[in-house]
């Protein structure tokens, strides 16, 4: 038995797959359909900017259970924060929600409003000036 024969009929047969493979239309690619996926779940969520300094961050925070409070309680709940930062990491806007409550956080260089209600308690609205002047507001 010759096996050159076979061998060159073999040859052949593959040269022409593999020549219709490549001179086929584009019916050989298969274009993946675009993907949106309708959530993104993540633990923490950045927004950079060109620098890579983070701009933007929304994170869900561990519980701090032996947290000291300044009202003197302990404990310090879960929390879901969402922090807008300057150039210079600065916490311009602070928002941020436990079980118990909410807080919101508008700051700049010259001092900083705050809100807060968190528990039975009434809400609390305080005025804090850079040079450590303070005034809080409560109904």
């Amino acid at each position: 038995m010759k096996i050159q024969p076979v061998m060159i009929a073999l040859t052949l047969a593959n040269a022409a797959m593999l020549s219709y493979s490549v001179m086929r239309p584009a019916a050989n690619v298969v274009a993946a359909p675009e993907v949106i996926s309708p959530v993104v779940r993540a633990h923490a969520l950045e927004i950079v900017d060109e620098q890579g300094r983070t701009r933007a961050e929304l994170r869900v925070l561990p519980a701090q259970p032996d947290f000291k409070m300044p009202d003197g309680t302990k404990g310090y709940p879960e929390t879901v924060l969402f922090r807008l930062l300057t150039s210079q990491n600065g916490p311009n806007v602070k928002l941020a929600t436990t079980e118990d409550g909410a807080g919101l956080v508008l700051g700049g260089d010259s001092g900083y409003i705050q809100l807060i209600k968190r528990g039975p308690a009434n809400p609390v609205m305080n005025l804090v000036a850079k040079d450590g002047r303070h005034r809080a507001i409560q109904p």
